[in-house]
């Protein structure tokens, strides 16, 4: 990971300018906060940047399909050769070659964009196609079952695609929104993201796994998934093998979630928001919860024992996934960087604890999802939730959002496409059981808060 090389403490400001320029980190945080500012500009001056931030939208048959792209052809070149001038840009500064990156984004945007068409078909919730998560199921079938040419190797940036996509998440999510979220949701999201990293970490110790490992482990299953793990593998030194094998967990069970969340949550005929608030605490990917919440959500128009309306479900799942677990990334990236540094490396070297590490350690692209959400909080201060989603949302969060799903597809397509099941099975059957026991705690715990004790607000919750 290369947030997680030791820099020298307390440097000079050349080796401080060059940290600037030569870290994905950094150049997630830059390129991240540009976006912002330029959204900003764009929206305060009345307009927006909602051209260049093309997507597929909603299509149900192939002239649907070809209308659009018809369209929107030369917005999607027009994307495509600013995300590739920038790119290029970062790549060049952290010592890549241009025209090896260049050939290989290629591909990888192409790719991403017929995913991208795929996920916006008008029942592609139905069978739970969301973009990040076809993106990774085929750059796996790719990469295990196809394969691919060396040289297409240059444009799979998984971390950068990823901290990238980490930095605008920042700026959706605005402080202001976990104010109207309300205590409840920031308090059970807190309760179930500290219960399922104790757990999973201590089993993963108890079953003799690496402390690095297990954090990495208890992380991806306490928060988000693959930007957790990434964000706090960088933090805690661990090895390059070990986010893959939480990666892979990861998906593995928010795959499962998907289809086992909303068939129980039907059986017991549960009220829409509670459901989406359950599926919230239990499932471990943004893209993957967001379709369970939405097709359990369509099943009150049809079932007249389940009350409530998909907004309910999507508002709860929200607040609890997207809002209050989410905003642990900086949290136990913190927490960890703190623990691995003054009691890890100090039992193991026995050596003076060097404080300064914690600064170098720290994921630094974490900053820029704070700052991203700091200015966006001050952007939409002063509005209601209802002028929020009416005005402030498509104008400006809307088109950024569409950028950070755009990242999110190239990082989970090159995951996909770097990932090799031979591998993974080295690690054993004891990180999956760790995880389980993790999952199992989980969906335990996310019915008790959900139905039992906070379920009155559930019920309830409203979507304006």
């Amino acid at each position: 990971m290369e947030s997680s090389h030791i820099q020298p403490l307390g440097g000079s400001n050349t080796s401080l300018f060059k940290e600037l320029l030569s870290k994905e980190d950094w150049w997630a945080v830059w390129l991240g906060l540009g976006i912002v500012f330029i959204a900003y500009a764009f929206y305060i001056a009345g307009s927006s940047i909602s051209w260049i931030a093309v997507a597929p939208g909603k299509w149900s048959t192939p002239s649907d399909l070809a209308n659009q792209l018809s369209e929107n052809g030369l917005r999607y070149i027009a994307l495509f050769i600013g995300l590739a001038l920038l790119f290029t840009i970062v790549t060049s500064f952290i010592g890549q070659k241009p025209k090896a990156f260049l050939k290989s984004f290629l591909f990888i945007f192409v790719l991403s964009l017929i995913i991208y068409i795929i996920g916006s078909w008008d029942q592609a919730n139905k069978y739970n196609l969301e973009p990040p998560l076809l993106a990774l199921a085929l750059g796996l079938f790719i990469s295990n079952i196809i394969g691919l040419p060396k040289w297409l190797d240059a444009g799979f940036r998984v971390e950068f695609y990823i901290k990238l996509g980490i930095v605008l998440l920042g700026a959706t999510l605005p402080f202001t929104l976990i104010i109207w979220g309300g205590p409840i949701a920031i308090l059970q999201a807190s309760i179930v993201s500290i219960v399922t990293f104790l757990t999973i970490f201590f089993t993963a110790k108890k079953l003799g796994l690496d402390r690095r490992l297990a954090a990495v482990l208890g992380t991806g299953g306490a928060v988000c998934g693959v930007s957790a793990s990434i964000a706090v593998a960088g933090a805690v030194r661990a090895k390059k093998e070990h986010p893959p094998i939480a990666i892979s967990l990861v998906v593995l069970w928010a795959i499962i979630i998907i289809f086992v969340l909303p068939f129980i949550a039907r059986l017991l005929n549960l009220p829409t928001g509670i459901a989406g608030a359950w599926i919230g605490t239990s499932e471990f990917a943004d893209a993957a919860g967001l379709a369970a919440a939405q097709s359990y959500g369509g099943l009150a128009a049809t079932h007249p024992a389940i009350t409530g309306t998909t907004d309910q479900a999507l508002a709860a799942y929200t607040l609890i996934k997207v809002i209050g677990r989410d905003i642990w990334i900086g949290i136990w990236s913190f927490i960890l960087a703190l623990i691995s540094v003054t009691i890890w490396e100090r039992n193991e070297t026995n050596s003076k604890v060097q404080i300064g590490q914690i600064w170098w350690r720290f994921p630094k692209f974490v900053l820029g999802f704070l700052i991203a959400s700091i200015l966006t909080s001050l952007i939409v201060q002063g509005n209601s939730l209802a002028e929020y989603n009416t005005v402030v949302k498509p104008a400006l969060i809307t088109p950024i959002t569409s950028l950070r799903t755009w990242a999110f597809t190239f990082s989970f397509l090159s995951i996909g496409l770097t990932t090799r099941f031979k591998e993974l099975a080295k690690a054993g059957i004891k990180p999956f059981i760790a995880f389980t026991i993790g999952v199992i705690v989980n969906l335990i715990l996310g019915y008790i808060l959900s139905v039992g004790v906070f379920g009155h607000y559930w019920t309830n919750i409203t979507t304006n």
